[in-house]
């Protein structure tokens, strides 16, 4: 199909972008890979009045060490993320995720910022945002705060972001030796957005699990946190047990791609898979 009219305009700074959000409509978008926006434009489900094209600010792209964590600009790449040696030495759950991610083409356009502000729940960085009780940084005509992943998924494709501002900056923290990580995704094809994913981070104590966090991919209206799961597992309860509770509270789709009840089966096994492999790493 073809979208609906709207104006086009080239942001030449982070500042000149906000600057043009603040003119707009409410309803003005930021184009920075398009893989994402331009398709749900093409169906209509997306029809803004404005596009500001920030894809060429080369100042949000970057990965830098910040001490106790690592900052990814909002407009890094995906394939960048995904061969960065910072992120592959301090948490290579986002670099082995984004690797994931579509197919090279998407990866070599699509970007960190992108996937995160688009609010998709079946997309796979968010969940791995959630599991690493990420920082999302935004920046407004007010300066910038800093929002905790847990709170920034608000709605299908809605996020905590205000009509005037930005995602500049996601913030992962550090993973020590103790923690062991996973990423299973399920999908028909290579390509395909997920079926179900599950990013599980586990923090081991002497061969135990001292502590765990679990985000999931298409199981509910927005990325989710399995807290029962989690609560399960940090009282001392088997893998096997905590995963039988990964979908309690989540209200997984049913598609083309799987029934509600197929889902939640498959949240189940792949957590489980996953609690191993994290175990092991």
């Amino acid at each position: 199909m073809i979208p609906a009219p709207f104006d086009y305009d080239v942001a030449e700074s982070a500042d000149h972008a906000l600057e043009l959000l603040g003119e707009a409509e409410s309803d003005a978008k930021l184009l920075a890979g398009g893989h994402s926006l331009i398709p749900a434009m093409k169906l209509r489900m997306a029809r803004p009045s404005k596009l500001i094209d920030i894809g060429r600010l080369s100042d949000l792209a970057y990965v830098n060490d910040a001490g106790t964590h690592v900052a990814i600009g909002a407009l890094t790449r995906h394939a960048t993320v995904a061969a960065d040696s910072l992120l592959a030495e301090h948490c290579p759950i986002v670099s082995f995720t984004a690797a994931q991610i579509g197919d090279p083409p998407v990866r070599h356009r699509g970007t960190l910022g992108g996937t995160l502000a688009h609010g998709d729940p079946a997309s796979d960085m968010p969940a791995v945002m959630l599991a690493l009780n990420a920082e999302l940084v935004a920046r407004g005509k007010n300066g910038e705060r800093v929002i905790p992943a847990t709170e920034f998924f608000t709605g299908v494709f809605e996020t905590a972001l205000g009509p005037d501002e930005m995602l500049v900056e996601a913030r992962v923290p550090k993973l020590g030796a103790s923690t062991g990580w996973a990423y299973l995704k399920a999908n028909r094809r290579a390509q395909d957005w997920a079926t179900v994913a599950v990013a599980a981070l586990v923090h081991r104590d002497n061969g135990s699990i001292a502590g765990a966090s679990i985000g999931l991919v298409s199981m509910g209206g927005t990325p989710l946190r399995a807290k029962a799961a989690e609560d399960a597992l940090a009282g001392g309860a088997s893998l096997a047990d905590a995963a039988a509770l990964v979908a309690e509270g989540a209200e997984p789709p049913s598609d083309q791609a799987g029934s509600s009840e197929y889902r939640a089966h498959l949240a189940q096994v792949m957590t489980r898979r996953a609690l191993e492999q994290a175990m092991q790493a």
